[in-house]
């Protein structure tokens, strides 16, 4: 596959835009304000620094700071103005014929404070009100334009699985062999930035982490954590040494073109004990189980519990997904422009799936002092149940 830069229609914006001002028209909000990176993002085609003001009714306006050039190059929108100040945005909007917003649309999911203060005083009078639900909503349901993007994604993710095999070594430190394979990863045009929208949660192309050391916990919501290269880094690859016969997790995320696969698979060097390959095979059991039952109108939180029942079946329960009274709480998460996206398959979601929804499946055993096994693959949502997009075969993969 070709590396290229692949921008969004004009009409893909205008198919989002359109769903937008029906969501704002549905909570009687006269406009919204689009600031956070990816949101931005997704409504306007560009990255560029600025601001994207959507009415209830007519056409977005995209206000940039920086770059303006760069902004109409990349966007499909009509109107792109330059701006220098958000205090401006007021007199701009009368400028272009725009009311005065009574009810004004942000996301105040991730809205810094002194920015929500902010704006309350540019927009003097207006009631600041949530949208991100609704953004996020719209944004859970992938366009075609979007699974082919997706698509791409997932086939490289299994060039960079196919590659480890060649890479790996006994006595190479994991964080070694993670600068390999991220180099290989971006060489084929992985972006290297992993988005996420929960506050304080960061990646790095994901983690590779070998034995014991990947199920030592750490404070990302994840299964899998790692020690990591420092205290203040204290998740995924470190100084560890990879070993023969033991578990090698590589869980990494290929982001092309802004969109995400999310991926896991385990190697080893050598057979690993017999306790590990029945625990995988019992994660693959799983996948599959709840491949047929994720169909649309099914709900996030059910197909979490029937996960954490076959678990139970397995005699796997108290290490599924973590171990410990901190062990996570979700089995699965939507993934798209960020890796934490709608639909959640976690506990007490009251979600249900729709067609196009796209969903990383991650069922994995956490055994403290040992290592971790599992799967994670890249799923759509059909009337059928799950397509699985990464192909990579699932079994541990040793080499001898």
């Amino acid at each position: 596959m070709k590396a290229e830069i692949i921008g969004t229609p004009a009409s893909e914006l205008a198919s989002r835009i359109q769903k937008l001002q029906q969501a704002l028209a549905a909570k009687s909000i006269d406009a919204a304000l689009i600031v956070q990176k990816t949101d931005f993002y997704y409504f306007s085609g560009t990255s560029q620094q600025g601001w994207l003001f959507v009415p209830v009714e007519g056409r977005p306006l995209l206000m940039i700071f920086k770059e303006f050039e760069r902004a109409e190059e990349e966007s499909g929108l009509e109107w792109i103005v330059p701006l220098v100040s958000p205090k401006k945005i007021p007199a701009l909007l009368k400028e272009y014929g725009y009311p005065s917003p009574k009810r004004l649309g942000m996301e105040l999911d991730v809205l810094p404070t002194a920015l929500y203060f902010q704006y309350k005083q540019i927009f003097d009078g207006a009631e600041i009100e949530d949208v991100s639900l609704e953004i996020r909503l719209i944004r859970s349901i992938k366009s075609e334009h979007e699974l082919g993007l997706l698509r791409s994604a997932a086939a490289l993710s299994d060039k960079v699985a196919s590659r480890v095999p060649e890479l790996l070594a006994e006595g190479k430190t994991e964080v070694a062999l993670a600068g390999e394979v991220e180099a290989y990863a971006r060489s084929l045009g992985h972006q290297g930035i992993v988005r996420m929208r929960l506050f304080g949660s960061e990646l790095f192309y994901g983690h590779i982490m070998a034995g014991a050391a990947a199920a030592v916990p750490s404070y990302l919501a994840s299964p899998t954590g790692g020690k990591g290269v420092s205290g203040l880094i204290s998740q995924g690859a470190g100084f560890n040494k990879i070993a023969a016969n033991e578990p090698v997790l590589v869980d990494y995320v290929f982001a092309y073109n802004g969109y995400i696969s999310d991926h896991t698979r385990v190697f080893s060097l050598g057979t690993v004990p017999d306790e590990f390959l029945i625990a995988h095979e019992a994660m693959l059991e799983i996948q599959e189980c709840i491949a047929r039952l994720a169909v649309p109108g099914a709900i996030a939180g059910e197909l979490y519990e029937q996960m954490i029942s076959l678990a139970e079946a397995k005699g796997l329960a108290e290490n599924f997904m973590g171990a410990g009274d901190r062990k996570i709480r979700f089995t699965g998460h939507g993934v798209g422009l960020e890796l934490d996206e709608f639909p959640f398959i976690a506990k007490g979601q009251k979600l249900t799936l729709a067609e196009n929804m796209v969903i990383a499946l991650e069922p994995k055993v956490i055994l403290p002092g040992k290592g971790v096994v599992g799967i994670e693959n890249t799923h759509v949502v059909t009337p059928g149940g799950l397509e699985r997009l990464t192909h990579f075969p699932d079994e541990i993969h040793a080499l001898v």
